[in-house]
């Protein structure tokens, strides 16, 4: 950890300014959006800097009455005159307000190192990682905790639908967090969520991810490994047992184990049965090695969904939730925007939304909504964007990713200075490869093309299910619009 890192002097700057001002480079991320509402709320005076924003996170800072300054300039902190500030994942070295924060000797910090020390450090911190299913594992065990009258903080990746943000400042003990493995800052490089913490963890799965910072699967488990190592003795550890990473990962943990799993033929502590999938989601029964502990409703499709819902179970009987709090906290949970999200129905067409990326989310999103709309025609529709997606790292992994899907679109990637020539994901090709499967495909080389294809190819009774991890270029409301 670079001393630049080091939260000390930020914090006893804070804590010796009366009122304390924070300023955060970078505030139209999701992320450091919404710890600037938290931070708001929390009592600090709290000034922002990107160098564009937009809604509908400009409208989010505007009705938590934090100003926000563009584009990013060095006068920008001299008028914030921050106590502290608060350096963003996106920004580099050389950006100006970076540059003036160092030149000014003004106290600073990461996000995740500020969330830590100032709001994880006096709670018992519930951390979610892994490589998939983080943010509306989060955004689970946060609900439970609510519905339990628990009043916990939470932070999460994305906008929670019964609380319509994806941050909450509550006055309880726990604080549950998306424990991120990506890297933390320009002069951090570590992972995200070695500053979270933990006392109790989910840990969802183990997958090689992120390319573009990590040189392969044992470089990728290593920061898992310093993860697990931070837990306390009397600390606990949720581990997904169908991984069977988090399992070898899970023996290093000092505290209590507790494993889960919905795959057959898996042993863990926790599993489902007599799982059922229905229009209101999934019903399933919990059993505790050979015992039923009762039945419970989640409103969303997808084994993978039950999985990490038992996830959920086992860490809020952990911090002393009752099955029937639990029970009804499940029930009443609404998911979170952009995983697996109606869109819309305009003539009869469905469209689904949702942040799939990694070859194994794409396939399990596929699955739950097979599942939950059975007998329809399901178009799967998607764009490679992240670092890792855009490679060719996992071709042979989304060839077969896409079983269930009655056609497949696959937008080509837009050049990337990140991706190496030559290295990058053969879109054609992966559509050749599904078509030789039976599956209809097609590689898209814009937005706009794309847009022609599925408009102009979709049938009343049709399920358009969309991926992306980014905007997609608008892609969703275009294709509404041109729908209806």
């Amino acid at each position: 950890m670079s001393a630049l890192d080091d939260p000390k002097p930020a914090l006893d700057a804070l804590a010796a300014a009366r009122p304390a001002r924070i300023h955060l480079v970078g505030v139209a991320g999701t992320g450091m959006g919404s710890f600037a509402g938290m931070l708001k709320a929390a009592g600090y005076e709290v000034t922002g800097s990107d160098q564009n924003v937009y809604p509908p996170m400009s409208d989010m800072l505007k009705a938590w009455g934090i100003e926000t300054m563009t584009p990013y300039a060095a006068q920008n902190v001299e008028r914030a005159r921050p106590t502290a500030v608060v350096i963003g994942n996106v920004i580099r070295r050389e950006n100006p307000e970076a540059t003036a924060v160092r030149e000014q000797n003004i106290p600073a910090l990461s996000f995740p190192a500020a969330l830590g020390a100032l709001f994880l450090k006096p709670r018992h911190s519930i951390v979610i990682a892994g490589t998939h299913g983080k943010t509306t594992t989060s955004a689970l065990m946060g609900h439970v905790l609510v519905s339990a009258g628990k009043d916990p903080s939470f932070l999460v990746g994305g906008v929670t639908l019964n609380y319509a943000g994806n941050y909450r400042y509550g006055q309880g003990p726990h604080f549950v967090v998306e424990g991120d493995e990506y890297d933390t800052a320009y002069f951090d490089k570590g992972p995200k969520f070695l500053h979270y913490q933990p006392r109790t963890a989910i840990l969802t799965s183990v997958e090689f991810d992120h390319a573009d910072i990590y040189r392969d699967m044992a470089h990728y488990t290593q920061s898992f490994e310093r993860f697990v190592a931070l837990i306390p003795p009397d600390g606990n550890l949720v581990a997904c047992a169908s991984y069977p990473n988090v399992k070898q990962l899970a023996k290093a943990c000092r505290g209590k184990v507790t494993t889960y799993s919905a795959q057959q033929g898996v042993e863990a502590d926790l599993r489902p049965a007599n799982v059922r999938f229905a229009s209101e989601g999934a019903r399933f029964t919990v059993m505790e090695n050979a015992q039923s502990l009762g039945e419970l409703l989640l409103p969303m499709g997808g084994a993978h969904n039950v999985e990490n819902a038992l996830g959920v179970f086992a860490a809020g009987r952990a911090v002393g939730l009752s099955f029937e709090a639990l029970r009804q906290g499940f029930a009443s949970f609404k998911g979170v925007k952009r995983r697996q999200e109606v869109r819309g129905a305009p003539r009869g067409i469905l469209v689904i939304d949702d942040f799939a990326h990694h070859p194994t989310a794409v396939k399990e999103t596929l699955a739950a909504v097979k599942g939950r709309y059975a007998g329809r025609r399901l178009w799967a529709i998607f764009e490679p964007r992240s670092n890792t997606s855009r490679r060719n790292i996992h071709q042979a992994e989304y060839a077969k990713s896409f079983t269930g899907a009655d056609l497949a679109s696959i937008k080509v990637p837009d050049p990337h200075d990140k991706i190496p020539f030559g290295e990058g994901l053969d879109v054609p090709l992966l559509a050749k490869v599904l078509t030789a499967q039976g599956i209809a495909a097609t590689a898209a080389p814009s937005v706009d093309a794309l847009l022609d294809e599925v408009a102009g190819g979709a049938q009343p009774g049709d399920v358009l299910l969309v991926m992306s991890n980014g905007s997609f270029g608008g892609f969703i409301d275009k294709l509404l619009a041109r729908l209806g």
